[in-house]
């Protein structure tokens, strides 16, 4: 039995997760969960799966979930930085989990490295901020980095039993976003209500902000990098509206392998779970002769520019991907806010990129460091 600490068991990717533990109870079992402060959430999620551990956002949040439980199942309740770590970090955990939103998963992720812990990362701001640091650690303590986003797993999958030399290109499809028929002065007026109506995924609110704005993307393709020791030069970007083609792998012989499916998260995840080999999933199969015709455009970097502005803080490397990504963060709250436009994120994470002074090869400090940096100026923008 695998035995498996999740962070972020409260989101739609830790959510999704306890649905396919549920699944295989003689196969996996969650001796950790970490999550911030939806409390009512996860205090059903202790009563289902008993963990040995769970971590919280506060001290408050601490006390609400003893509260909630009662005299149910109790486990020891830890909060914070460090209990994220002591999470990561626990002893009979094999497997871990990193499904929390932003550059938060990037300390308990090498926690867990450091710990022998094999990874399923979803958490792509991880290897957008740190991933020199990470995929080293990964290298130096051999640990398996398995990814759960479903354009990576599929590029994983599509490179099974092949040699990482005859890659020609890696193809990231994107699905466009919920705002991917309208054009640059209709965006000028969206509501964050529209912007969170996105027309294939069930997802949380930041990561469908962020397909809406294909910074997702971008940060997809510097995620791809590190994962796939892959030049820029060779991950490419198209769209595909029915987000039924996850990705594709094509090799020096113009052949190309795809991995194809219903947009189901459960799909990747449990992959990531099961690797190498596969269980069966309650989901609905695809049917290709019911889906018809699919349809591909090229990528437009004019009508989405951060996709754009993400190869290149990718290309410069050191702390630009991680001032990249927390600009947006802050942009992204401020808009789901209420309190700046659509477009003004564009702005902000731009100019904030634009005076940033890079330091090549940084330590955590160094990035973390800049991160804070980063929402300063971001903060500061956004009140313009």
């Amino acid at each position: 039995m695998k035995r498996i600490t999740l962070l972020g068991s409260t989101g739609s990717i830790g959510m999704s997760t306890l649905d396919v533990v549920a699944q295989h109870p003689e196969e996996f079992s969650i001796v950790a969960l970490a999550a911030g402060n939806n409390m009512e959430r996860l205090a059903e999620q202790v009563k289902q799966f008993r963990p040995e551990l769970v971590s919280v956002g506060s001290e408050k949040a601490a006390g609400e979930l003893r509260e909630r439980l009662g005299s149910a199942h109790r486990p020891e309740i830890v909060c914070g930085t460090a209990g994220l770590e002591l999470a990561a970090r626990h002893p009979d955990a094999d497997f871990v989990m990193t499904a929390v939103v932003g550059s938060v998963g990037v300390a308990p992720t090498l926690a867990a490295i450091e710990a022998g812990k094999a990874i399923g990362l979803a958490n792509k701001e991880t290897l957008v901020s740190a991933g020199h640091l990470v995929m080293k650690a990964a290298r130096e303590r051999g640990v398996p980095i398995i990814p759960v986003d479903s354009e990576h797993s599929a590029v994983f999958q599509s490179l099974q039993g092949e040699r990482r030399e005859d890659v020609a290109r890696i193809i990231l499809t994107a699905s466009g976003g919920s705002f991917r028929h309208l054009s640059r002065e209709e965006l000028a007026h969206v509501t964050v209500a529209e912007a969170l109506n996105h027309p294939n995924w069930s997802m949380g609110a930041k990561i469908t902000i962020d397909s809406a704005s294909m910074m997702n993307k971008g940060f997809e393709v510097i995620e791809a990098h590190w994962l796939f020791d892959m030049p820029y030069e060779q991950i490419d970007c198209i769209l595909h509206y029915e987000s039924i083609i996850h990705s594709m792998v094509e090799y020096k012989d113009r052949a190309v392998m795809a991995q194809l499916g219903t947009p189901d998260m459960r799909v990747p995840i449990q992959y990531a779970l099961s690797y190498p080999k596969r269980m069966p999933l309650m989901t609905e199969p695809l049917d290709l002769v019911k889906c018809g015709t699919l349809h591909f455009a090229p990528m437009d970097f004019d009508r989405y520019p951060l996709l754009q502005l993400a190869y290149e803080c990718g290309k410069q490397g050191g702390t630009h991907p991680a001032v990249l990504n927390a600009a947006n963060e802050v942009a992204v709250a401020r808009f789901l806010q209420g309190e700046i436009g659509f477009l003004d994120i564009e702005r902000i994470v731009r100019e904030t990129c634009e005076i940033h002074q890079g330091i090549s090869q940084p330590s955590l400090e160094e990035i973390m460091a800049a991160d804070e940096w980063a929402r300063n100026q971001a903060l500061a923008l956004s009140a313009r």
